[in-house]
């Protein structure tokens, strides 16, 4: 077994509290994506993971062995980690086979090489030389060539972000596939909502120098712990509301809670923007459309209220809800409230 176990993890540089006790387990041979604002600390506990950086307190084990503590400090050469860095930092004079043989013993990795090349779909590359490939294809040479020695834990830093938003996908899909073939335990460290949710088994969202929820993708975004993790993971709608029982009245109507507080009164009601359904007439709460915004596979459709309330609607045709139309509004599933503190 090979998993992740960070616990306690404090972290200061100078006077500031960088990491202020970090706790976060990640299973054998799952992704882990940790999800941040820059600033919050993510890029710290990945470096104290690695062995680049000692904890205060606290401690990393991995494959049951601890390998950081305020005690123990094994060096980053003996961690048996593997890290792909933002821009793959391939070495320019090496070819593709020779990059990825770097960190085996000479004469032993050849199977290997051809093994975790075909794995990123590039075995027949191997001999072309890093400026002679593309963004993306430095980027799977990279995730291979951190691959093959076989190490027991993965760290992907931002690797996608120097891309473009189409390639990005791709190879982000083609990495994912690569690292659950090869059955390894991987922590991808990213600022990205869209990235993290689509990619990892579980995200931890991180703040202030804490992980303040770590769930599976769908959990954490239909049921976020708080309006923070709310508002950073996906588009919300936010809405005062008064609790009653198991509903929220709110000016979209009285809304089914998911998990409602543990008494009633003023709450904030959280949704998202796919919930809120158009219709040119019929039931539900009367609207005016705003503006429109088409982004090609869906639009976000900007709604005023009879109260003056804004709401955002997403839609995957809206063509008819023209700036100015009159709508009507239904919400389907149900909503998360929080306290209004």
């Amino acid at each position: 077994m090979t998993d992740l176990v960070i616990a306690g993890l404090r972290k200061s540089f100078a006077t500031v509290d960088v990491l202020s006790g970090v706790d976060l387990t990640v299973p054998s041979g799952s992704l882990a994506a940790v999800l941040g604002p820059s600033g919050c600390g993510k890029t710290t506990l990945l470096r104290i993971v690695a062995g680049f950086e000692r904890p205060d307190d606290g401690s990393v084990r991995l494959a049951g062995r601890t390998v950081s503590s305020r005690s123990v400090h094994l060096p980053p050469e003996k961690r048996r980690i593997g890290i792909v860095p933002q821009e793959g930092a391939l070495f320019p004079h090496l070819s593709v086979g020779r990059n990825v043989a770097y960190g085996l013993r000479r004469g032993s990795g050849r199977g290997r090489v051809r093994e975790v090349l075909d794995l990123v779909g590039l075995v027949d590359l191997a001999d072309r030389m890093p400026h002679e490939l593309s963004g993306g294809q430095q980027q799977r040479v990279a995730v291979a060539r951190a691959l093959a020695p076989r190490p027991e834990l993965i760290l992907l830093d931002e690797p996608f972000s120097a891309l473009d938003a189409g390639l990005r996908a791709e190879v982000r899909a083609d990495v994912r596939t690569a690292l659950r073939a090869d059955g390894v335990t991987a922590v991808l460290v990213t600022h990205d909502q869209e990235e993290a949710l689509s990619t990892a088994d579980l995200v931890a969202v991180m703040r202030g120098g804490r992980i303040v929820q770590a769930a599976a993708p769908r959990a954490l975004y239909l049921l976020p712990a708080d309006l923070g993790v709310a508002s950073f993971v996906g588009d919300t709608v936010l809405l005062p509301g008064t609790l009653t029982g198991r509903c929220a009245v709110t000016a979209l109507g009285s809304l089914a809670v998911r998990e409602p507080l543990p008494s009633g009164g003023d709450v904030r009601v959280v949704l998202r923007p796919e919930q809120i359904v158009l219709s040119a007439n019929g039931d539900g709460v009367p609207a005016r459309v705003r503006v429109q915004v088409f982004f090609g596979h869906d639009s976000l459709v900007h709604l005023e209220l009879g109260d003056g309330a804004v709401v955002t609607a997403r839609s995957l045709d809206a063509s008819w809800a023209q700036p100015g139309a009159q709508v009507r509004l239904a919400v389907r599933g149900e909503v998360s409230c929080f306290s209004p503190d």
